[in-house]
């Protein structure tokens, strides 16, 4: 369960998408502000996906074989597949974004686009920017989580770790954004900037890989569980 939810923290970490809404969030007016509403919101929702799981099983794991360890696996591997299918879309669509010469060309959509979110965050309070957090948790991983956390037992002080460690991964990534904007503000705007530019420039390949990699650890590990 440790491995698994490490792998999953880290995926969730990296995604871009959420990543780039940040670096809006934090470079607006108060974004230090929105920032924390963004991360309470967002560490809000994976709390509370973990408490319903342990609510459900009641903290201890079920037998093995028996029709929830069972559905659990099944769960991981149709998320698994359906990640490594996500990520085949992507990939195409990128081929054929890229093969398409009529139109704005891609620098002036993302400009484009980019100036469009930054206005939006400008006007954008504390609750708008917490369900912005909600509706960009990369929720496929976050439901792979809550399969693998069938599997915790709280009896045992290794599992709570793991649960706040999978927790505080999952969202590391914001967390040292916000804490970079509070304590260095001006170098943190330009550097948050050019992470989003090239975030921008890589963010099909990143979500391709990212996708790919736990899809493909997921579909292997739950065969594996579910023919071992």
């Amino acid at each position: 369960m440790v491995l698994d939810l490490l792998l999953i923290g880290l995926a969730v970490t990296l995604f871009p998408l959420p990543i780039m809404a940040f670096v809006l969030v934090v470079s607006s007016p108060r974004g230090v502000s929105k920032g924390l509403a963004f991360i309470l919101a967002w560490l809000a929702c994976l709390v509370a996906v973990i408490a319903i799981v342990l609510f459900l099983t009641g903290g201890e794991p079920p037998p093995p074989r028996s029709p929830p360890s069972i559905a659990a696996l099944l769960a991981t591997l149709v998320i698994g597949v359906g990640l490594i299918l996500y990520s085949e879309h992507r990939r195409r669509r990128r081929r054929r974004r890229t093969l398409t010469a009529p139109g704005p060309s891609v620098e002036e959509q993302r400009e484009a686009s980019g100036t469009s979110l930054s206005s939006r965050m400008v006007d954008a309070t504390g609750w708008s920017t917490a369900a912005l957090a909600v509706l960009l948790q990369p929720w496929g991983m976050v439901g792979a989580a809550a399969a693998t956390v069938v599997q915790a037992n709280l009896s045992h002080s290794a599992s709570y770790l793991a649960l706040l460690g999978f927790c505080l991964l999952a969202t590391s990534s914001l967390l040292a954004m916000e804490l970079y904007m509070v304590f260095a503000p001006e170098r943190a705007q330009l550097a948050l900037t050019n992470l989003r530019a090239w975030l921008e420039r890589h963010k099909d390949p990143a979500i391709v890989v990212t996708c790919l990699i736990l899809g493909l650890w997921l579909v292997g590990r739950s065969l594996y569980q579910l023919t071992g």
